[in-house]
């Protein structure tokens, strides 16, 4: 089964604990702050391989989580990070945010990578926390936790030249012909159920070819098979168009050429943009050479190569001209507008926004929302660290000029606390 898409869910690794934890030697009586901190979790990682080219291996598994970070330990030892996330995905495939639709990665090239989700960072221990006028500290962070996102694969084949015609036109043939791929042919419709792909070989050059089975009248709208596979064209940077000039079918070429190339514009726009050869197939049998003439006719002022997919006839020049105007084509010219997931790497605020909610006034602030995870709110003196942090953000400030006072509830993220200005 040739599987192209697939939805998944994946966390990052939770960051470890920072430890709290103080010297005992002996003849040190009061030994000071030595928690280590703990490790990063591990991130989720998309990694392009050649070894696969479809989805099929997400079909049953649909949740990928990486490994916590391990706490930290006394005598500053640090926990050990937890292990990256590795997924293994074909050549192609687009990652997307399956809440917002928009791409995150676009995975080309065999190996390349992409982080998806950062891991959590781990808590600093309470080391971190000694200064001259707090010697003893006697709190820790917590480990950040890690992200969690819903995405939708979706694999385009990447091939130089794709094969398009009706049904029966001979793509198949044609693939099996110039390359060493050997998909099923037969005489009846839909006998491709899957694109195919070949490597073809000619006068010293090379390029991939792939079969999209399953165009007929309407296909973008999901007749037949083209909805399926239309989309693994877009990749590809030159159309061979086939068309059946023997009239076998009870269809008229010029008619065929017209409406699949109508298919195409109405599935995308660039796909009508791209270059196609137009080659007229089956031109062994009788009725073929005398259709040949008029299908010219009908298409000029554009090159027609008439060929056989079966005997062979007229494919080299085909293939001559397929080389040459590849040589002309960049590859892969698609561009996309990727959104990066937020990593909120950095320490300072953003802005800060206080709604009305009900009976309480909600603090805003995506950053402080992350950083309040880290917090213990159950230790005093992580409690009072966090209060500091606030004042640090001027959150105190924006809440009186949003009309807040002394008595209200105020909640940032899943807290509720009570509002005192102290200063």
């Amino acid at each position: 089964m040739f599987l192209d898409y697939a939805k998944i869910y994946l966390k990052s690794g939770n960051g470890g604990s920072g430890a709290v934890s103080f010297r005992r030697e002996k003849y040190v009586p009061r030994g000071g702050p030595d928690g280590g901190d703990g490790g990063r979790g591990g991130h989720v990682i998309m990694e392009a391989t050649p070894d696969l080219n479809t989805l099929n291996n997400f079909r049953y598994q649909k949740h990928f989580r990486a490994e916590n970070g391990e706490p930290g330990g006394k005598a500053n030892r640090f926990g050990k990070a937890g292990a990256d996330l590795v997924i293994k995905v074909p050549v192609g495939t687009l990652v997307k945010n399956a809440a917002t639709g928009k791409l995150i990665a676009d995975l080309t090239e065999p190996g390349s990578q992409m982080v998806i989700l950062n891991g959590g960072r781990g808590g600093r221990g309470n080391a971190r926390f000694a200064t001259s006028t707090r010697q003893t500290p006697r709190f820790a962070e917590k480990g950040e936790p890690g992200s969690e996102l819903a995405v939708e694969l979706e694999l385009k084949l990447l091939a130089d030249v794709g094969l398009i015609g009706f049904p029966n036109a001979g793509k198949s043939t044609l693939l099996s012909k110039i390359s060493a791929a050997r998909p099923k042919i037969a005489d009846y419709p839909f006998t491709t159920l899957e694109p195919n792909l070949g490597v073809a070989a000619h006068k010293a050059e090379s390029f991939v070819a792939v079969d999209i089975p399953g165009l007929i009248e309407g296909a973008h709208e999901g007749a037949g098979l083209g909805h399926r596979f239309l989309k693994h064209i877009e990749r590809t940077r030159l159309l061979i168009h086939l068309v059946d000039l023997s009239g076998l079918s009870g269809r008229d070429p010029y008619q065929d050429y017209l409406k699949i190339n109508e298919e195409l514009s109405l599935y995308s726009s660039q796909l009508a943009l791209k270059d196609q050869i137009i080659a007229a197939n089956k031109i062994d049998l009788p009725e073929s050479r005398q259709a040949l003439e008029v299908f010219k006719a009908q298409v000029a002022p554009k090159l027609v190569f008439p060929i056989s997919a079966a005997t062979g006839e007229g494919v080299a020049q085909l293939l001559d001209a397929v080389i040459n105007k590849l040589a002309l084509i960049p590859k892969y010219p698609t561009v996309f507008e990727f959104e990066k997931p937020g990593d909120d790497e950095g320490e300072e605020p953003v802005e800060t926004e206080i709604i009305k909610e009900d009976v309480a006034f909600r603090v805003k602030n995506r950053v402080l929302e992350k950083r309040m995870l880290r917090y213990d709110l159950e230790n005093e003196y992580s409690l009072q660290s966090f209060q500091r942090l606030l004042k640090r953000w001027g959150i105190p400030e924006a809440l009186v000029a949003a009309g807040v006072k002394e008595g209200d509830s105020v909640r940032i993220g899943e807290y509720e606390f009570t509002f005192f200005n102290d200063d």
